[in-house]
C-alpha cells in the first residue's frame, strides 16, 4: 500500500510510505510554497523521455513494456492506492483522471472497482512512429 503522508502538521513536511513502515520518499516544505497544510490533487505517473532521434519515437517501454489493455500478469499496475486525510484516516481517491500524451506508445487505464490502475507499453510500435 502506498501511501503519500503529511506526517508533521507543525513541519508542513511530506513523507511518501509503502505499507505502515517503510519510507521511500521525503520532501521537506522548504520545496513549496503552498503545501504547508494540504494538498487539492495527488499525481501518480510515469515518464520516458523521448527525444524524437532520426524523427522515431524512442524504443524505451514504460512499466513491463505491455500495454494496459493486456491486463494482470502482463502489464504493469499499482494497486489498493490509499491516501491518508487530514484526519489521517485512510481512503480511497476518487475523481481519477488519466492522460496519455502518447497512447499509441504508452497507455494508462483505472479500474477501481478492482482496485488497479494499469499502465505502460513498449515505447516505439507498429502504431507509434
Amino acid at each position: 500500500m502506498l501511501r503519500n503522508v503529511q506526517v508533521d502538521q507543525q513541519s508542513g513536511d511530506w513523507w511518501l510510505q509503502w505499507g505502515s513502515e517503510l519510507v521511500i520518499g521525503y520532501w521537506p516544505s522548504s520545496l513549496f510554497s503552498y503545501l504547508s497544510e494540504n494538498a487539492w490533487m495527488i499525481q501518480w505517473g510515469g515518464e520516458v523521455v523521448n527525444f524524437g532521434s532520426h524523427g522515431h519515437h524512442t524504443t524505451t517501454q514504460m512499466g513491463s513494456g505491455h500495454f494496459p489493455k493486456q491486463g494482470f500478469g502482463k502489464a504493469s499496475y499499482i494497486r489498493h492506492i490509499e491516501i491518508l486525510d487530514e484526519f489521517s484516516n485512510s481512503r480511497t481517491p476518487k475523481d481519477l483522471n488519466t492522460i496519455a500524451d502518447q497512447n499509441s506508445c504508452y497507455d494508462i487505464s483505472t479500474n477501481i472497482d478492482d482496485d488497479f490502475l494499469y499502465y505502460g507499453g513498449p515505447g516505439r510500435n507498429k502504431n507509434c512512429p
